[in-house]
């Protein structure tokens, strides 16, 4: 059995990928991701990472650039020079001076239903 901190996949920053992506345990970001990205896991998005996708996980780990929703059923942390265009919920949030966020921000642990009614920044 893996260790759910254990690396699962890596798109490096040369890597261009669209669609969806789902996984369990740890994944990290550094290339371009076009699409939707669902897990029960952490996803780590990598400062030259560039993604366009409402993203729904554990945990995110936020150095890159991020154009969609995020939702986080347990944390969501974003450090400098990460930017983030879009709305995000999670119980924990985590802001980094330096960081660029545009959007909405809701702390409260995720409603499954109230996940689906969140509105598109573009």
């Amino acid at each position: 059995m893996k260790n759910k901190d254990e690396l699962n996949a890596f798109l490096t920053k040369d890597t261009e990928f669209e669609g969806k992506l789902s996984f369990k345990g740890f994944v990290r970001i550094d290339g371009r991701f076009t699409g939707e990205i669902v897990s029960e896991g952490t996803l780590s998005v990598g400062e030259s990472a560039v993604i366009r996708s409402d993203i729904h996980v554990s945990n995110i780990i936020i150095s890159g650039e991020i154009r969609g929703n995020i939702i986080a059923d347990k944390k969501i942390q974003i450090h400098a020079p990460g930017k983030v265009f879009g709305n995000i919920q999670a119980p924990a949030v985590i802001i980094e001076e330096g960081v660029i966020f545009e959007g909405n921000c809701r702390m409260q642990k995720v409603d499954k239903d109230q996940d689906k009614k969140l509105a598109v920044v573009s």
